[in-house]
Formats: C-alpha cells, structure tokens, sequence
C-alpha cells in the first residue's frame, strides 16, 4: 500500500462524549459505570478511556543513562552455600544482591544467620565495588552496617566506588516482628549520632530505608503501603532534627522499598507516585529535594501454591511494572517460594526474567516510558492524593511507630485483605491457576532441604505483628 495515502486520509474528528455513545449502545443495555469502569482497593476508579496528557513530566529513575540493577535475593541459612549461589548469580548476569537475614519481615522464613562472620562466609570472593549491595530490613540492621564496614576495611576498598543500602527501618522491624530492641526514646536519642558517619557526602549509598513491602504483604492497599513509607521517611527526618542535625545531609541517604504485583499499570504508577511523594515531603519539611532511590521487589501475597509455574507469569508482569515505573533496582522472587527455599532452576528463571526485560526487550533504553499516558498519569495522580491522605492519617496517629504500638495501622491494614478476600471469594476478582483454570494434577516442586527460622521475641517494645498469608491463603482459610 502506498503509505502517502494516508497523509491523505482524514478521520473523524471524535470526543469522549460520542466515544461513549458508542460504548452503551455496544454495550446494549448493560450499565456503562458497572462493565467498564473498575475501582481499586483505595476506591480508584479505572476508566476505560484517557486523553493523552500533555506536556507531562518526565519521573525516571535516580540515573536514567544507566539500567536498574538486576538483584538476586541470599536467603539460603547456610552462609557456605549461600555464597555459592551468591557467585553464581553474579557470573550468570545479576549485577546486586540483596542479603536477606533471619528473622527479617521479609524473610519468609528463611535467611542468612545474623552473625558477623555469616557476612565474612556470604561475601567471600565477591567484589564490593563491582556490584550492588543491598541489606535486606531486619532486627540487627544497626549491627549489620558495622559488620559491613568491618569487612571492607582491611579489603581497602573506596566507598566512593560502592553502591549499597543499609536497609535500617525500626518501624519494618517493629511491624514485621512485633518487637524492636530498645525503646522508641533510646532509639531517637541513638540512632542519628551512631549513623552520623554513614552521612557523607561522599559516600553514595542508602543507610535509613522506608520499606513497604511489609505493609503490601501483609494486605495493605496501594496507598496504605505508599502512606506508611512516607510516614517512615518523616519519622527518619525527625530523628536528625531532635538530634539537631540538618536533614539535608540526610535526605539523600534515604531509600525506599516496595512491591510491585501483577497489576500492571497499577504497579508502574505506584513507583512513580512515590517519586513524587518523596518530592513533596522533602518540599514541606523545607529541604532542597533529592531524587529517591527506589528497590522494587514482587509481590509475596500474590504468589500462589497451587499450579506455581503461573507465579512465573505474575512475576514478569510485576518485573516489567517495576521497569517501566522507573525503579532503580529490581528483585523478583522465585516461582517456587511459596512452597520452600527455590532451589538454583527457580532462582535462574527469576533472574533470566529481569534480564530478557533489561537486555533483550530494551526497558532501560527508555526514561519514563509512561510519561504522558492519560491512564498511568491519572493513575499516579490519585495515588498521590490517596497516599497523602494515608500518611496524614498516621501523622495524626503520633506517627507510625505509636500507630503500629496503639493497633491503629495493623487493624486498617486488616480491614484491607479482609475486603480483598472477599472480592475473591465472590468472584469478582480471580488468580490464574488457583480459582481460574485450576490444573487437574498438581506437579511435584523441588525446594532445597533448609530449617524454617522464626521470628524474634525479645525486645523492649512490642506490638502485635503483622503477618503475611498470601492472597491463596487466605482464601483457603475463608472456605
């Protein structure tokens, strides 16, 4: 066809008032609002049709020349062996890692002992300055970082070069284990001074973290999870200025983490949200804004038992989401984990996935490849709106440490999977492989042979824990 044609062609010109017209009488009699237009968890209503947004601005990652980092999860309670799968990793094509340790919220049962020479055995042979590190939030995080810098120092290596986050966040420890080491006064009055020396300028990492995913796993809304990390990074300002140091010097050693699932333009709008989110805070605590750091790991209350080959379906929606929403690394978790540690097969397919997206589909090539999409730009929009609300709301709590103390976030994040659930139950909603197409036969799942680590119980400061039954589970309880 000669392509000049259509230069010649002229189109009706159509408005969203005609364009629905159409829509009802496709429709015949059905009720427009009811067929085509869903809502979220947060009340988000999802139009079946958006405007192209004009003149929209451009919400990529902390460093769009170069891609996400592709990050591998050690969770394996053996440090020999951990190691092991930590090297392979590594030559195989994930450039981070995150160290996942026992008794951490997003543990899921296993992970590395918290010992100092576990972190001597997991990182033997690996170069600190060649990849990224992340520490996973858990209940020695304080203790973690000076392990950290122990193990660097006879190694000379220049922290300028390194690429790191400390993942410390009492209120992820408190919500995730019910129980923090010492007081809330104790850690105000400590935690700025013992962190002063990580605050360089120089260094390039993250040390204080507001973690999400604890909140998401545990049932909360989109914006339930965006509210709480912004209460958490409001929380991490006011120690620095109790202690009066300026939070400027802290602001930018500040990261976030959350979870993506396998809602796709759900998922994409909630990193770009919280981009914006983090913006806001900064302009109102009245501190020149830095650009956030954002690790993106899948959803754990969307992985399923039953049929767990689709969980690798689910897994590269959500890795794809984070992608696009411009997270600056991304971990996804094994298909299998719901059944066990994932041995090395499961642990390849999870990282092989971030790969094909980064390398052969060209993700990274694209700053903000949402920019400008009516849905994704409303979508963020009201996120934001939503978000704020949430975080006002637990600011009017006494902040999310004496909210998490008083019940308060633990029983509306509650009230959030119960209404879930029954969107399941009823039908409304459905999970491929479980309620939808179930398969006939259930196949074997190879797990490595590990103990299964509890939670803590000691502390100064308790609440009761969230907990983290998936979306299948939950529903099997329902029955």
């Amino acid at each position: 066809m000669d392509a000049s044609l259509l230069k010649e062609t002229e189109f009706a010109a159509i408005d969203r008032e005609t364009w629905v017209k159409l829509a009802q009488k496709a429709l015949k009699g059905a009720d427009f609002a009811e067929t085509l237009i869903s809502k979220t968890d947060d009340n988000i209503a999802i139009e079946p049709l958006y405007d192209r947004r004009h003149k929209a601005k451009l919400a990529p990652r902390k460093s769009p020349s170069q891609p996400w980092h592709i990050v591998q999860r050690i969770d394996d309670p053996d440090p020999v062996r951990a190691n092991r799968q930590l090297l392979a990793e590594l030559e195989s094509g994930a450039t981070g890692i995150s160290l996942v340790f026992e008794g951490a919220p997003n543990a899921f049962g296993y992970g590395l002992p918290s010992t100092r020479e576990a972190v001597d055995k997991v990182l033997h042979g690996v170069h600190l300055d060649m990849i990224h590190l992340r520490m996973d939030v858990h209940p020695r995080s304080r203790a973690c970082a000076d392990w950290f810098v122990d193990y660097m120092r006879p190694r000379d290596v220049n922290p300028k070069t390194l690429s790191f986050s400390l993942g410390i966040d009492p209120a992820a420890t408190l919500a995730g284990t019910g129980r923090l080491r010492m007081s809330v006064a104790a850690l105000k009055a400590s935690l700025p001074q013992s962190l002063s020396g990580f605050f360089s300028s120089d260094l390039p990492g993250i040390v204080l973290e507001a973690d999400g995913r604890v909140y998401h796993n545990a049932g909360a809304t989109e914006a339930q999870e965006l509210g709480a990390m912004l209460s958490i990074a409001a929380g991490h300002f006011r120690l620095f200025e109790e202690a009066r140091q300026p939070i400027v010097y802290a602001a930018p050693h500040i990261g976030f983490a959350l979870s993506v699932d396998q809602d796709q333009f759900l998922s994409i709008a909630k990193v770009r949200a919280m981009r914006r989110l983090w913006t806001r805070l900064q302009e109102a605590c009245g501190a020149r804004p830095s650009r956030a750091t954002i690790h993106a790991e899948t959803s754990y209350r969307m992985m399923t038992k039953k049929d767990p080959e689709t969980n690798i379906l689910r897994t590269t929606i959500a890795g794809f989401a984070g992608a696009v929403g411009g997270a600056d690394s991304i971990a996804i978790l094994p298909h299998t984990i719901a059944h066990g540690l994932p041995d090395a097969f499961a642990r390849r397919l999870a990282r092989n996935t971030q790969l094909i997206l980064a390398e052969e589909s060209n993700l990274a090539f694209v700053a903000d490849p949402a920019c400008g999409s009516g849905a994704v730009e409303s979508l963020t929009e009201k996120l934001c709106e939503a978000a704020w609300k949430e975080f006002q709301l637990l600011e009017r709590d006494g902040g999310i440490l004496q909210s998490l103390v008083d019940g308060k976030l633990q029983a509306r994040v509650l009230e959030a999977r119960h209404a879930r659930t029954k969107e399941y139950s009823s039908g409304r909603r459905a999970i491929v492989g479980t309620t939808l197409f179930p398969a006939k036969q259930e196949r074997p799942v190879s797990v490595l042979d590990a103990p299964h680590m509890p939670l803590p119980t000691d502390g100064v400061v308790h609440c009761e824990p969230l907990t983290f039954p998936r979306i299948d589970e939950t529903l099997q309880a329902a029955e």
